[in-house]
C-alpha cells in the first residue's frame, strides 16, 4: 500500500488519514487513531492529552497536530473511569433561576473563578422547589462533580450528609443550608434592608410599605427583619397592615402594590425587598400615576434601573462577589483545606437615584 503524501511537520493529508464512521454514521476519531497518524505510542497520546509526564516537545507537537487534524475530543467519561482520583473537572450549580438576574449574575462568578481553573460548571435551575433541589444536587453527584454548589431552596438538606462526610466539596450560597454543618456564602440582607428602611425615614416618611418574597426563605425573613429593626431603632411601631409577604413574581407583586396604595390610609413609601417584586411594584406605581409621588427603595439593582425616572433608588447586592467568594471556598476545599466551616458574609450598598429621596 502506497504511503500516504506527507506535509513537512511529518503528519499526512486530512483527507487521505480519516476516522472511520461509528454506527450512526458520524465521525468520532479514537486516541488510537491520534497515535497513529501521530507516528507514537498510545500511551504517548494519553499522556499529552491528560498532561501527564514529561513529553519530548517534538512528539507533543505531533500529537497536538494530529489532534486538530482529526478533530479528536477526549472522552472525559472514559478518563474519569481511569484515574484513580476520579477527577471530572466540573463542578455541580444548584440555583433558583438562572433567568433571575441576580441568579445569573451569581453564575458569572463562578464561572469566571471555574474557567481560570479549567473547570465546568453544569447549572440547574430548582424553581424554587427543594424536590427539584434535591433532584438536581443528586443528578450531579451521580456524574461525579468534583464539588456542588447549592442555593437552598428546601428547609432540610441532611441528604448531603453522606457526601459531605466522604470528602465532597460543598458550599451553599444565597442562603445558609439546614440540618447540615457546611460551608456558605450570604449578602447581609439584614443590614441592607435595615439602610433601605433608614433611608426613607431619613426623608420623612413613617408610614412605609413593605413588600417581600416567600416568608419561609431565609433572605426574606432577614429583610424584614432589618426592616423591623430599623423602625423599632426610629421610635416607630412594626405596622402589620402595611407588610405584604410571599410575593413569588412581578405580577403578585403589582396586585400587593394595589392593595396598599389604594387602601383607605396608603404608605406614603415602599421598600420592596426583591428584584422581581420590585419590577411589578414600579409597573403598577406608573399605572397609577404615583411613581413621582410614592418614593421607593428596592433590594437589589435591576437592568436599567437608572433609565426611569425618576431613576430607582435600590440597596445592591453584589452577586458576581458573592459567586467569585464561594467558587474560591470551593477551590480551596478541593486543595485540601480541612478547617472549620466558614460563613462569609458580603455587604451591600445602597445607590441613590431619585426614588427614595421623594418626600412624603
Amino acid at each position: 500500500m502506497p504511503a500516504a503524501p506527507h506535509h513537512d511537520n511529518g503528519l499526512p493529508d486530512r483527507e487521505t488519514f480519516s476516522a472511520k464512521p461509528n454506527a450512526n454514521g458520524s465521525r468520532r476519531p479514537t486516541m488510537k487513531e491520534v497515535a497513529t497518524l501521530a507516528g507514537v505510542s498510545l500511551a504517548t497520546v494519553s499522556r499529552v492529552i491528560n498532561d501527564e509526564g514529561s513529553v519530548r516537545p517534538d512528539l507533543a507537537e505531533k500529537v497536538h497536530e494530529a489532534v486538530s487534524l482529526l478533530g479528536y475530543r477526549r472522552d472525559l467519561t472514559a478518563t474519569n473511569l481511569r484515574r484513580a482520583d476520579r477527577h471530572s473537572a466540573s463542578i455541580g450549580l444548584v440555583i433558583d433561576d438562572v433567568s433571575n438576574p441576580f441568579h445569573a449574575a451569581l453564575l458569572r462568578g463562578i464561572e469566571t473563578v471555574a474557567r481560570d481553573r479549567g473547570v465546568l460548571p453544569l447549572v440547574g435551575s430548582s424553581d424554587e422547589d427543594a424536590g427539584r433541589e434535591r433532584e438536581l444536587a443528586e443528578a450531579f453527584l451521580s456524574r461525579r462533580v468534583d464539588g456542588l454548589v447549592v442555593v437552598p431552596s428546601g428547609a432540610d438538606h441532611s441528604y448531603l450528609r453522606s457526601e459531605r462526610d466522604a470528602g465532597m466539596a460543598l458550599v451553599f450560597v444565597d442562603r445558609p443550608p439546614a440540618f447540615i454543618d457546611a460551608d456558605c456564602v450570604l449578602s447581609d440582607n439584614a443590614g441592607g434592608a435595615a439602610t433601605a428602611t433608614g433611608h426613607l425615614l431619613a426623608a420623612g416618611h413613617r408610614r412605609i410599605g413593605f413588600l417581600g418574597d416567600d416568608q419561609r426563605i431565609f433572605t426574606a425573613s432577614e429583610r424584614l427583619r432589618g426592616y423591623r429593626d430599623a423602625l423599632a431603632a426610629h421610635g416607630i411601631a412594626f405596622d402589620e397592615s402595611l407588610v405584604r409577604m410571599d410575593l413569588h413574581d412581578s405580577a403578585a407583586a403589582a396586585a400587593a402594590t394595589h392593595d396598599l396604595l389604594t387602601g383607605p390610609v396608603a404608605p406614603t413609601a415602599l421598600f420592596t425587598a426583591q428584584n422581581l417584586v420590585t419590577i411589578g411594584a414600579v409597573q403598577r406605581m406608573r399605572t397609577l400615576d404615583l411613581h413621582r409621588r410614592i418614593a421607593l427603595v428596592g433590594f437589589d439593582d435591576l437592568p436599567l434601573a437608572d433609565a426611569v425616572e425618576p431613576g430607582l433608588t435600590v440597596v445592591a447586592q453584589d452577586p458576581i462577589e458573592l459567586g467569585r467568594l464561594t467558587a474560591q471556598l470551593l477551590f480551596a476545599r478541593l486543595d485540601g483545606d480541612g478547617g472549620a466551616t466558614r460563613r462569609l458574609e458580603v455587604p451591600t450598598e445602597l445607590i441613590v437615584r431619585g426614588s427614595g429621596e421623594l418626600a412624603p
